[in-house]
This record gives C-alpha cells, structure tokens and sequence, in this order.
C-alpha cells in the first residue's frame, strides 16, 4: 500500500501537467502566432522532466542504496509535491513574460527530479518483501499508480472543465482573434490551478503513510553486513553498464506506447485542422481516455502473474511483438479518411483504438517493476534500476510527444505508428540479449 499510494501521488502529479501542457499552457505560457508552434513549445516544457529523471535517478539512488528505501522515498515525495504546488501559484506569460515559461520549465525539471527518484525506490519496497516465486505480483503494486494517477489527474480536470463549460477548441479559435476574452475564461484563470494546488493535501497523506513503514529486509540484511557501495552511481556503470543498456532499451517501447496513448492522442484529437489533429471536443475526449485507462489497470495484475508463471522475458516479448503490429496498423485507426473529425469523428472506433494501446501497456508496464531491479545487485539496485528506466525516459517519452506532433504535421499519422514499432523493434532485441531474472534471489551479489 505505501508504494502503491506513493506513486499513484507521484504520477497524479506528473499527468496533470501532461495534460495542461495540452489543454492549458499553449495559451497561458506560450504566444505565438501559430497554435501549432504553441503546442510543440509545450510539449518542449513537457519533455524537461525527461531529461531529469535520469539525474534525480543518480541523485535519490545513491542515498536509497547508502541510507536506505524508506527515507530516500520521502525525500522523493516532497521533491515532485513542492514543485507541483508551486506550478498552479505560477502567473502567465501575459503578466510576467519569459519569466513564466522560464519558471514553468524550472518546476517541471523538478517534478522529474522526484519522479526519477521514485519509481524505483517503490518497485524495490514491493519486490525486496515479495515472497520467493511471487516477485512480479508483488511489484505490479506500485505499477498500478499509473493508471490510478492518471485517472485522478484527468478525472479532475474533466469535472473542472465540466463544472467551468471549459471548451478547448472554441477557446484556441477565441484565443486566435481576441485573446484578452479568450484569457477571461474562468477555467484559464484560475480553474485549471485546482488539481496542481490539491496535491499538497495528497502528498500530505502519502508522507504519513510512508513515514510508518520498515527498512525492506533485502536492504536492511545489507545494512547489517555494510555491504553498501561507497560511490553508487560509479560501481553500478563499472560493473553494470550491460544490464543498464539493456534496461534502458527493454523500457524504450513501453515508454513510447504510453506517451503515445496518453499525451500526443490528446493533442491530436483535440488539436485543430491547422495543426494536424481532428478538431475532437475536449471534454469528450477525456472521458474516452479515462474509461480505456481501466484497462491499463485491469491488465497490470494480469501481467504479474503471466510474468511468474512465464517468466519475464517470454511474457514481454510476446506482448512487444503485440506493440510492433499495432503501431503498424496506426493509419488504419487513425486517418481522418477512415475515423473523420469533429464532432463527426467515429467514437466507437476511436475507443476500441484507445483500449487496445492501454490493455497493451498494461502487459508491458507490470513486469517491469520487477525485471529491472532483477538485473540489479542490492547494494547498486536503486540507482541501476532508477537510471535505466529513466534514460529510457528520455529516448521513449521525452521525445516522443514532441516528434509525434512533428510527424503528423509533416507526414501524417501513420508515420507515429512506424515511429512506434521502430522502438518495439528495438526493445525486442534487447529482451533477446536479456537474461531471464524470475528464479534470481535478491540477496545475490
């Protein structure tokens, strides 16, 4: 439960920034003359966390593998609450320039500071107390503050934007010809900061709830022989630098699916003619997104469990091979020719789409918490874990959004589908390189 609510916060806070820098700050934070220049100016911002990740990776794996789990993972916590607060007090590049975007980018530097502190810190919590044979079930626990935090990012902003008669695409066009009346919208001015500042009130509960637990016995069994490496960071690259790449590539499509499905679907649908996308309302499109979000938790559990009986390496490359095929078939689902726009767009076929891409990030994403820390040798865990996954951050997520809109606007959107199956291709021949981890003790050096 500590690592499940910890991270479910964390990425609460991390999605509710996807989905302003969609909705939100290409007209709060960013003037341009092109609505398309303005969101690949957002999703720039956006792709800042990437590029942190890797760092507070280093800097939170070096205290979790010296200090311990537990007060590494508080640290973590506060890092990505504070600057997630301090994003809904910040004012617009209308009342302070460039020093708005500037302080934006700062906060969401930060927030990925203590996301790439996290996830790993949670992944060993869960799997350094599994019971032997039973490692993947257990890790799939923090796994599930994926879809749980996306569904409270969104699920809130849907009610806001609800509750506020928030239309995004009548705002853009508003926005375009008048945007002293566009900036009046209630929901631009102050609505949208509601999800930023609760999570103070959520990080308040995932501190208390992590301040009650114990050391995990892998790490507190290490203490107790001080096996703890000097320098972290420097004896994982030295003696690890294999298992980093391969974990680094074996997340690349999983990354990729995500950031696809999630981000770059939302500007898409909602994005107009101008700019590549479908027109689709706003509102609407939410409330597909967060009903084929439950599929992404429906199959986290069941990746788990196929990963004990299976194995880790089996079960991932079947379910990549699955991401390559669909990432071909993507201007089948998705040409306007074949699912129209507007307010004619075909729903059904845009849902079956949706649903398909989050049941395939499930499987993938489930075992990961697992697989990777396997890899691993206790006393460097935290930190090789932790920096594998978020270097693979920055190839598969931090580009991703920003390259997808590049290749709709220059080639169409069967070229995101190409873009995606090359990063599953990629991601299956480093599962082939990989070794199976599913007997490995943890106590192993």
């Amino acid at each position: 439960m500590a690592s499940l609510i910890g991270t479910t916060i964390e990425f609460y806070d991390f999605y509710i920034y996807a989905t302003a820098a969609v909705s939100v700050f290409p007209i709060l934070f960013f003037i341009s003359d092109s609505e398309g220049a303005a969101l690949l100016a957002s999703m720039a911002t956006f792709g800042a966390a990437f590029v942190a990740r890797p760092l507070g990776a280093v800097i939170f794996g070096h205290f979790g593998d010296i200090i311990g789990r537990k007060a590494t993972l508080v640290g973590a916590l506060l890092t990505m609450g504070v600057a997630t607060f301090l994003i809904g007090l910040l004012p617009t590049v209308y009342q302070i320039g460039l020093w708005a975007p500037a302080m934006l980018t700062l906060f969401r530097f930060c927030q990925g500071l203590g996301l790439g502190g996290e996830w790993s810190g949670a992944a060993l919590l869960a799997s350094e107390t599994a019971r032997p044979g039973k490692r993947a079930q257990a890790a799939m626990w923090p796994q599930l503050g994926a879809p749980f935090g996306f569904i409270l990012a969104n699920g809130l902003f849907l009610i806001l934007a609800w509750v506020y008669s928030y239309d995004s695409t009548y705002i853009r066009a508003l926005a375009a010809e008048d945007i002293d009346a566009a900036l009046a919208d209630p929901f631009l001015v102050w609505g949208w900061r509601i999800p930023f500042l609760l999570s103070v009130v959520m990080v308040a509960v995932g501190l208390y709830v992590r301040l009650r637990i114990e050391e995990t016995p892998v790490f507190a069994k290490a203490l107790e022989k001080k096996e703890q490496a000097k320098v972290p960071v420097g004896e994982v690259f030295k003696k690890n630098w294999r298992e980093i790449i391969l974990g680094t590539f074996i997340m690349l499509a999983t990354y990729g699916l995500f950031y696809l499905m999630t981000t770059w679907i939302l500007s898409y649908a909602i994005g107009s003619a101008e700019s590549g996308g479908l027109g689709y309302n706003y509102m609407s499109f939410l409330v597909l997104q967060i009903i084929a979000i439950v599929f992404f938790a429906i199959f986290v559990p069941i990746a788990g469990r196929l990963a004990d009986a299976f194995g880790r390496r089996r079960m991932l490359m079947t379910t990549t091979a699955g991401i390559i095929v669909f990432g071909l078939t993507f201007g089948v689902w998705l040409s306007a020719e074949s699912i129209g726009s507007g307010e004619d767009m075909n729903v059904v076929q845009m849902l079956v789409f949706l649903c398909v891409g989050m049941a395939l990030m499930g499987l993938t994403f489930g075992p990961m918490s697992a697989y990777l820390p396997e890899l691993f040798p206790t006393n460097t865990r935290y930190t090789g874990s932790g920096v594998a996954y978020n270097f693979s951050s920055i190839l598969g997520a931090a580009l991703t959004p920003f390259v997808a809109v590049w290749l709709v606007q220059q080639y169409g959107v069967w070229a995101v589908g190409v873009y995606l199956a090359v990063l599953g291709v990629l991601t299956f021949i480093s599962l082939i390189l990989s070794p199976e981890t599913s007997k490995k003790s943890l106590y192993s050096e």
